[in-house]
């Protein structure tokens, strides 16, 4: 019983040895190939785009005193929520006190020498009525009653600005927000418009920024002007939850990045509970959006070959064909073709391997539902890196 497979070797080796190679190779390619083909899908396609997102502050603002000083009271502490308006440091006062007593009594001054200047006036009036002066007299003493009205105005200025610097010894909130933690110690030194005692932030709502190439920035522009859009905004923050509220546009940079290419979008996020910290990272995606009649063949059906992208479909006489194609976006467990196949065409999704140009084929069409493809994301991992042979 075991003489009979060695003959069976035997004869094998016989005709390989006076040329039956060719006989038992084209036996060998004659015999089909079975395989799974699905039809090429053309429909308006759902995709979502994705980004890395960065969130930051809607308004930010380096809180500056005034005036000079040491800092010698906080009325709050760092990370806390302010409104405008409210107290947050204090600056020494003391020479601003003795400033503004100076400023007042510098006035009363002045004040008083006026009084007197107008007395002198009405005296030399009576006194040129009565032709007891010259002219000039009583014009010197109108120009000197103009020059002290002029020196009280010069001293109100001064009085209000010492009333003014007193009181910006107290420096306010001049937004709501919350306070970063960067906020100085008492005793600090500040100096006028360019200490910085504290930032002040904007919680609620917040931005998340992001980049797009210039192609996604166009598609972006016309979904929003397309009636009935029903794209949405969605977060998914770092560790893998989905941000309760959804976003909306906000602001679109001016100008393409030169180096990158890119144009910066904000969108705006609701942050009641501040749970978005700015310089937090997150994933934005934009869900709801269409490629209109779209041409899709489905990942598993992909080949690399030297830096191209191939299928393999099954023609009509039940051959194997190679096609080379042009991707575009992923979608689900799709990609959209650019070119290389037509609508009526059927790719081979299962059987792939060793299958040649011209190879027969015992075909079994399936759908998308037989295969378990579908528009959403799948977790799971389809090896596109093995060769065709051609």
């Amino acid at each position: 019983m075991k003489i009979f497979p060695a003959i069976i070797l035997a004869a094998a080796l016989l005709m390989t040895g006076c040329g039956g190679e060719d006989t038992t190779e084209q036996s060998l390619e004659d015999y089909p190939t079975k395989v799974k083909a699905i039809k090429v899908l053309t429909t308006d396609a759902p995709f979502t785009l994705s980004y890395s997102g960065q969130v930051i502050d809607r308004d930010e603002i380096t809180v500056q005193s005034k005036v000079n000083g040491s800092v010698v009271e906080k009325y709050v502490s760092g990370g806390q929520d302010v409104v405008k308006g409210q107290a947050l440091f204090k600056i020494d006062d003391r020479q601003y006190q003795s400033a503004l007593l100076e400023a007042e009594a510098k006035l009363a001054k002045s004040k008083t020498a006026l009084a007197k200047e107008r007395v002198d006036l009405q005296r030399d009036e009576e006194l040129w009525q009565a032709n007891a002066i010259s002219e000039q007299t009583l014009t010197n003493q109108r120009i000197a009653v103009k020059s002290q009205e002029e020196e009280v105005a010069a001293q109100e200025a001064l009085l209000q600005k010492a009333k003014d610097d007193l009181a910006d010894t107290i420096v306010y909130a001049p937004m709501s927000g919350r306070l970063g933690i960067d906020d100085v110690a008492v005793g600090t030194l500040a100096t006028a418009g360019s200490t910085p005692l504290a930032t002040i932030g904007l919680v609620d709502p917040v931005y998340v920024q992001f980049a797009v190439s210039e192609q996604e920035y166009l598609r972006l522009s016309r979904e929003e002007e397309r009636p009935h859009s029903n794209f949405k905004i969605s977060l998914t923050l770092a560790d893998g939850s989905i941000y309760p509220y959804q976003g909306q546009f906000a602001e679109y940079d001016r100008t393409l990045g030169n180096e990158t290419g890119t144009l910066i979008i904000r969108t705006l996020f609701k942050n009641p509970k501040g749970l978005l910290v700015p310089g937090m990272y997150a994933r934005v995606e934009i869900e709801g959006l269409q490629i209109p009649n779209a041409m899709l063949v489905p990942e598993r059906a992909l080949q690399q070959l030297l830096g191209e992208t191939l299928v393999i479909v099954a023609q009509s006489d039940n051959k194997s064909a190679v096609r080379k194609i042009q991707l575009g976006e992923k979608i689900g467990s799709y990609y959209v073709v650019k070119s290389g196949l037509k609508a009526d065409d059927w790719v081979i999704v299962e059987g792939l391997t060793n299958l040649r140009e011209g190879m027969p084929l015992e075909v079994t069409q399936v759908t998308e539902k037989d295969m378990g493809f579908s528009f959403t994301p799948s977790e799971e991992i389809f090896d596109v890196g093995s060769s065709v042979n051609k």
